[in-house]
């Protein structure tokens, strides 16, 4: 009975009947119109959940990102704290060489130590090279290490036109990538809930209750003056000038704009204000899962745990034109039949699509819930003598 309904999970087709009519993603990109980002070399304009471009331009060309590299760094940190690699509490220790960047920094001395906490904080809103450099060697053992995760990471999420020398994006480096991929790295660190607490606090104070009181203030100062911008990271050197990742959420909708190579941080903040002037005036989100609901369970060949529940790995949503609905759009839940030991949590196990009239709408990765290693042979010789037993009686 049990594999009936594994078999019935598996191959599951909902059928969801809204209200109107859908507007396909791959269609949603502005057409015609004003100009929404002037005066800048590139910009991209998309919906977080989607990922539907709402407005691009020279969103493919290669560029200096200056401080938003750290989206990648933050990005891998939020990953390692959900992946239980990391704990927000747990001391990091700055290195002489972590401590001796230059640019933008929280002032941290060789053998000083803070938590990951604190080290985030002074990430997110005060660009912090030198914390930057402490959680990269915390995480890799070197920052040389810690820029081959970074590469790697960028490569999985399918990154073509991007690649990192440094965890920090101080001139000099040579990093690169474009307004399309850093709005793609942006979306999947906003998987992470927490990420916002800290890209979107506009000022706080590190070492508050010692002489050596630190006060940060956010570099985006969106976060103050636009209505619902929460983070991410701004980036300014004198070969990239002003560049920024923004993200807002508005009426159950969230957005990200990139924009880089602004003339100035008055420029870099209108632009971006307009793109989401237009995003919010224009389209709504139809949210459909929330990140981590369960879909199934999936049957891990020789694990220790023989099932491991399967979730969803992102918000999900579909996506609309103001005023237009949702109707006959297509589920399909997917789980994978051929899992073995280990497992690992996080690792995908099947996929989620959303279709209407045969084109896909979305399609998001399930992920195991949990770990599940390979069970020892002990445990494979009880659960077969189970099985004999049961089919004995």
């Amino acid at each position: 009975m049990e594999g009936y309904v594994m078999k019935r999970i598996v191959s599951l087709m909902v059928v969801f009947i809204l209200l109107a009519t859908i507007v396909v993603p791959s269609a949603m990109a502005r057409e015609g119109g004003a100009e929404l980002a002037e005066n800048v070399k590139s910009a991209i304009l998309i919906e977080r959940d989607t990922g539907t471009v709402l407005y691009e331009k020279n969103s493919h060309e290669q560029l200096p990102p200056a401080s938003m590299t750290k989206v990648m760094t933050m990005l891998l940190i939020m990953e390692a704290l959900d992946q239980g690699k990391l704990s927000m509490n747990e001391k990091i220790r700055t290195s002489e060489y972590a401590a001796s960047m230059g640019g933008s920094q929280i002032f941290l001395e060789a053998g000083e130590e803070m938590t990951t906490k604190q080290m985030l904080e002074g990430i997110a809103l005060a660009s912090g090279n030198d914390a930057s450099v402490a959680m990269a060697e915390r995480l890799a053992g070197s920052e040389q290490a810690f820029v081959q995760k970074m590469n790697q990471k960028a490569k999985a999420l399918g990154l073509k036109n991007t690649e990192f020398k440094s965890a920090t994006g101080l001139p000099g480096k040579k990093d690169y990538s474009t307004a399309h991929d850093m709005a793609i790295m942006a979306k999947e660190l906003l998987k992470y809930d927490g990420i916002t607490k800290f890209t979107g606090t506009y000022e706080g104070y590190l070492r508050e209750n010692t002489e050596k009181k630190f006060w940060l203030v956010n570099t985006n100062k969106l976060v103050r003056f636009y209505p619902g911008v929460d983070g991410l990271k701004t980036g300014f050197t004198n070969e990239a000038k002003y560049c920024l990742t923004a993200t807002a959420q508005k009426d159950g909708m969230r957005v990200i704009a990139v924009v880089f190579g602004a003339p100035t941080s008055k420029d870099r903040n209108a632009q971006v204000s307009k793109m989401l002037d237009y995003a919010f005036s224009q389209y709504k989100t139809h949210p459909m899962y929330k990140r981590n609901y369960t879909l199934g369970k999936v049957t891990v060949s020789k694990g220790e745990k023989k099932k491991v529940e399967a979730l969803t790995s992102e918000p999900i949503s579909i996506l609309t034109k103001k005023g237009e609905g949702v109707e006959d759009v297509k589920q399909s839940v997917v789980l994978d039949k051929n899992i073995k030991a280990p497992v690992k949590k996080g690792d995908q196990v099947g996929i989620l699509k959303l279709e209407k009239g045969g084109k896909t709408l979305v399609e998001s990765p399930i992920v195991a819930k949990e770990a599940s290693g390979k069970a020892t042979w002990w445990t494979l010789y009880k659960r077969s003598l189970s099985m004999f037993t049961k089919a004995g009686e």
